[in-house]
């Protein structure tokens, strides 16, 4: 029978010829047997790759193994290439301590550095956006490498490619984005995912050169992506790879293939990209049919004992605190004191001159963002920076916040530190989901860092209407696996951003506009550290605790300026996450009085997770109903009038005055 493709690349000499075609065998056999045990209920779930496979192991051949290598689901060729041992694919697979992520989670959602291969999280686009990022890692260090990253023809219809690819573009990165088209979308047709004749078509709107690649042809993959592999890594530049194919199995087995024509199925099945390639090897005498044989049944016996070492390994045992120290990189603090010298700063100085002495600190360290380069961002903070620290370092974004935040994630990856502007913290929403399901969950998942500071612009006061104003630190307070930080104070700020670019760890640093210009204070000329985790008591007092954060520390102290008779605990957090609660619980227990004041809305907020600890946990000390005080429940207005109606400013004495005379 005559084989379906071209094979003719002389190119390839026979020794490849038989790796690829041994390593497209060795996942089929696996998947083959995983069919098997999910049959039989020994696996829960599985998403087969069987058809395309020429894709995975082609790509993966091409490249070199220090290149880090983005699959998803459908590759398992990949890591199968890549010789992670199976015990331990299949560890992962149970769920097992042996797998990848101590079974925290499942599939191909981990990644190893020890193989360079960092799998996908089930919002498929974001991984486009991290491969970027470990591209540009190899820019800033000119290192001829690239990046390779997959997606489906479903995953391009995602916000994020489109950001990623214009990233990659607008910058030059060695990124090859293979799009495996393998004609739905879980069940949705390709011609309702996209309305032009080839994803490829997408290269020319990017200024992005592109190919498309029959798919199920393993040689024709290896030898294309082989010879665009060495031109990238001459000259760095993004390629755009459609790889044409099939699924020959449902999106996951539950789903079954009902919606799929059974010509289709039967045409695409003649494309087999095994059953061909290995018709022309036996042909062209490269293998013969007992090598074939031999292979398979050292794979199975290699399957088989994998297999029982999965089986054998014990079940994981819950450990609580175990399970709480993996939320977060471990990052020890290290106090730098700095010398006596102080200037009188602007908080907005003392923010800028913190970023500038950290990038000194850190020779690696990137700051990238929307105007931040020769224009030095929309307040200033990095005016000057290009001058010392060049345009590699400072780096002005498209408006791609997702990407960017993905970008970052890839830096991380590779080992470089990165800090994020969002113009107004507002606009994270752009940029949410690489935030709380990316940075956030990382560590815990697989162990990688997410070693990314987000600079947040945040506040009201400043007649900037409901889309430039908002204070949203709560929204990632509530996710496990990011820090929190809020300073009111030039001196805060400075020493608390020194922390978080040392920190490992994703932290979000919110700095209040309105306090950029207004406040003043004697802050140390050199570089210096202050920890997380500890509030500043401000005043001391018997009357009331104060508990306040950001432009609300400023609003009590002006209140209790205006009222000297009032003897209070004055608590300014900077931190929210993590929380110096410790703090808040003694003051508490000593003036048995407490009152909460933010700037952002109440429900849901700091102020309610607080007063709900100390409902908790110093209920019997209290002699009055601990008081939130915050800014009304609507979106925050334009006028000036409407503005300080809206803020918790124009409540906050009363309620002071009502609590203290409770």
């Amino acid at each position: 029978m005559k084989p379906s493709f071209h094979y003719d690349y002389k190119e390839i000499n026979k020794q490849t010829q038989k790796s690829l075609y041994f390593n497209m065998l060795k996942s089929r056999l696996i998947e083959e047997k995983m069919l098997i045990l999910l049959r039989q209920g020994k696996i829960s779930k599985w998403f087969s790759g069987i058809g395309q496979e020429a894709i995975s192991v082609g790509v993966t051949l091409a490249l070199d193994k220090n290149e880090y290598i983005l699959p998803m689901h459908r590759n398992l060729g990949v890591f199968t290439t890549r010789e992670i041992p199976l015990y331990r694919l299949f560890s992962q697979w149970q769920g097992k301590a042996s797998g990848f992520t101590k079974g925290r989670d499942r599939s191909f959602h981990f990644g190893t550095q020890d193989y360079k291969i960092i799998g996908m999280i089930s919002h498929l686009g974001p991984q486009l956006g991290v491969a970027d990022g470990i591209a540009l890692s190899h820019v800033l260090k000119q290192e001829p490498k690239l990046t390779a990253v997959f997606s489906g023809d479903g995953g391009t219809s995602e916000g994020d490619f489109h950001e990623a690819l214009n990233v990659a573009s607008v910058w030059n990165l060695p990124v090859l984005f293979c799009i495996e088209n393998n004609g739905y979308g879980l069940s949705t047709p390709s011609n309702e995912q996209y309305n032009c004749e080839s994803i490829a078509d997408r290269g020319v709107g990017y200024g992005m050169e592109s190919h498309v690649i029959e798919g199920n042809n393993v040689m024709e993959v290896f030898s294309k992506v082989d010879a665009i592999a060495k031109s990238v890594r001459q000259n760095p530049r993004p390629v755009l790879m459609e790889f044409k194919t099939f699924r020959m199995r449902g999106h996951e087995e539950a789903s079954g293939t009902k919606y799929v024509p059974q010509e289709s199925l039967d045409l695409w099945a003649e494309k087999d990209p095994i059953s061909n390639f290995e018709q022309y090897l036996i042909q062209q005498k490269v293998i013969s049919i007992q090598e074939i044989e031999t292979y398979k049944e050292t794979v199975k016996k290699d399957i088989k004992a994998g297999l029982q070492t999965a089986f054998d390994e014990p079940a994981i045992v819950p450990d609580l605190k175990t399970e709480l120290a993996d939320v977060y990189k471990l990052f020890e603090y290290k106090d730098v004191i700095p010398s006596s010298n102080q200037e009188e700063k602007r908080l907005i100085d003392a923010i800028s001159d913190g970023l500038r002495q950290s990038m000194e600190v850190h020779p690696e360290l990137v700051i990238m963002g929307q105007d931040i380069a020769e224009y030095g961002g929309v307040f200033k903070i990095t005016e000057n920076f290009v001058e010392q620290f060049g345009k590699q370092r400072v780096r002005n974004t498209p408006i791609c916040e997702s990407a960017i935040v993905e970008t970052a994630m890839g830096l991380s990856i590779a080992g470089v530190k990165s800090v994020v502007e969002m113009q107004f913290a507002d606009f994270v929403t752009s940029g949410f989901n690489p935030v709380v399901n990316y940075l956030a969950k990382s560590h815990y998942r697989w162990g990688q860092a997410a070693d990314i500071v987000v600079r947040m612009p945040c506040g009201a006061g400043v007649a900037a209407g409901p889309f430039h104003s908002q204070t949203n630190e709560a929204w990632f307070t509530k996710t496990p696996g990011l820090k929190v930080v809020y300073p009111a104070f030039p001196y805060d700020a400075k020493g608390l951003l020194a922390t978080a670019i040392n920190d490992p760890n994703p932290v979000l640093f919110f700095e209040h506009k309105a306090l950029y210009r207004s406040i003043r204070q004697d802050v140390p000329t050199d570089y210096f550290t202050l920890p997380f985790g500890v509030a500043s008591k401000l005043k001391e007092g018997t009357d009331v605790t104060i508990i306040a954060y950001g432009a609300a520390v400023h609003w009590a102290l002006e209140t209790l300026d205006q009222n000297p008779d009032i003897s209070a605990d004055l608590i300014d957090l900077r931190t929210l996450q993590p929380l110096d609660f410790e703090s808040i619980l003694s003051s508490v227990k000593k003036t048995s009085k407490a009152i909460i004041l933010q700037e952002d809305s109440l429900f849901g907020s700091i102020a309610s997770d607080i007063s709900s600890q100390l409902m908790e946990q110093a209920f019997e000390f209290l002699d009055a109903p601990v008081k939130r005080v915050a800014s009304i429940e609507t979106p925050i207005p334009f006028a000036s009038a409407l503005e300080q109606q809206y803020l918790a400013k124009r409540t906050f004495e009363q309620e002071l005055i009502a609590l203290i005379a409770y």
